[in-house]
């Protein structure tokens, strides 16, 4: 028989057996409930403008501060945790400054799709066999993952601010199902990250102005996905060849030697994105980069953004090799591909080399913005 809605007990095992079997590897209950602390920080980081241009993240801050916000009558929070471990060491790729380096989560397939399709598919069963309404969250919704991640027991946010697992290290997804059943609790996660400043020090931009805070602005992250406009200019060398994301913090973390390889086939790293080469992903146009990131996160950041990425990585790179495939986007239609071309031969050319082809372009140049690049 179902484990009926009066027997929460039985409910909350079939729960954790049924999303085993959809592939989840960690789960934990919550009160749909958060500390106002939480909340007060998340003011905070707003007030002093560390989200940037995320300005989505100060619209909907009141709707982020309590679950119930989003849905009054949400009782329990259920936390699901999907492993997404490397193969490799995503250090490694950094070293390979003619290459660029793809987050690890952005080397498969989304995982938003992934993931919302196992969600739904657990809430249906958990509504069936309770009689309760249920909610699916991903990480789009604004909703403190978390937090309440941390509080149903799963992990910890460390210095970092993100999610650390003693089971999985750095490398979990979250999705939440909200229900109005109300179900026991796991007891909430210690933090374990003691002394240990592993991930503080590792940052390139120092984007962390104290522990357990972070200055998005200086992320590098957020500068390759969430940032619209050029790279500001003193954070364009500590990027390396970083085009998509940034895993330093993660991958340094002394919890990680506790941590597994993914095992949904769906987010391996597909060839090709591990260390891809610079001069390829430079001569993308729109159609060929829709191509190459079809159902892939990265299709969501656009072609010019992305190459902006890529360009800044060239200038980083060293390699004059790199250099005829610089100047082919020196006519691109995106100022903000051309502006990123100009830097990378700032860097890549000899200063006369430049200095002649500036005399040449600048004058040409419409936007006032690649202008400046020139100098």
């Amino acid at each position: 028989m179902p484990p009926p809605r009066s027997d929460p007990q039985r409910l909350s095992a079939a729960l954790r057996t049924r999303a085993a079997a959809l592939g989840f590897e960690a789960v934990g209950i919550a009160r749909a409930d958060l500390d106002a602390a939480i909340g007060e920080r998340l003011g905070a980081f707003i007030a002093a403008g560390r989200h940037g241009s995320m300005d989505w993240l100060a619209e909907t801050q009141a709707r982020r501060r309590h679950p119930r916000a989003m849905w009054p009558d949400a009782e329990s929070a259920i936390l699901l945790g999907l492993n997404y471990g490397p193969t490799h060491d995503p250090l490694a790729a950094l070293d390979a400054r003619a290459h660029g380096t793809l987050s690890v989560y952005a080397q498969g397939r989304d995982y938003h799709d992934v993931i919302k399709g196992k969600l739904k598919d657990l809430a249906q069963w958990f509504a069936r066999e309770s009689g309760a309404a249920v909610k699916v969250f991903v990480d789009t919704a604004p909703l403190m993952e978390k937090p309440l991640a941390a509080r149903a027991g799963i992990g910890w946010q460390g210095k970092h601010t993100n999610l650390v697992s003693r089971d999985f290290g750095s490398w979990l997804f979250l999705g939440v199902i909200l229900t109005d059943a109300a179900l026991p609790e796991n007891a909430p996660e210690a933090d374990h990250c003691g002394s240990c400043r592993a991930c503080l020090d590792i940052c390139p931009t120092a984007a962390f102005p104290q522990p357990y805070q972070l200055d998005a602005r200086r992320c590098i992250s957020y500068l390759t996905i969430e940032h619209a406009g050029p790279i500001p200019r003193e954070l364009r060398a500590p990027m390396g060849n970083r085009i998509y994301g940034c895993d330093d913090c993660l991958a340094v973390c002394p919890w990680n030697k506790f941590a597994a390889t993914g095992r949904e086939a769906k987010l391996a790293a597909r060839a090709e994105n591990v260390s891809p080469p610079l001069a390829a992903l430079a001569a993308l146009d729109d159609a060929a980069f829709r191509k190459r990131f079809s159902a892939s996160p990265i299709k969501r950041i656009g072609r010019d953004r992305f190459l902006r990425n890529v360009l800044i990585a060239i200038g980083n790179s060293g390699e004059p090799a790199l250099i005829p495939a610089t100047r082919a986007r020196l006519g691109d239609e995106s100022p903000l591909v051309r502006g990123a071309a100009v830097w990378a031969l700032s860097r890549l050319l000899p200063a006369d080399a430049f200095a002649a082809l500036a005399a040449e372009r600048a004058d040409s140049e419409a936007d006032p913005d690649v202008r400046a690049e020139w100098g």
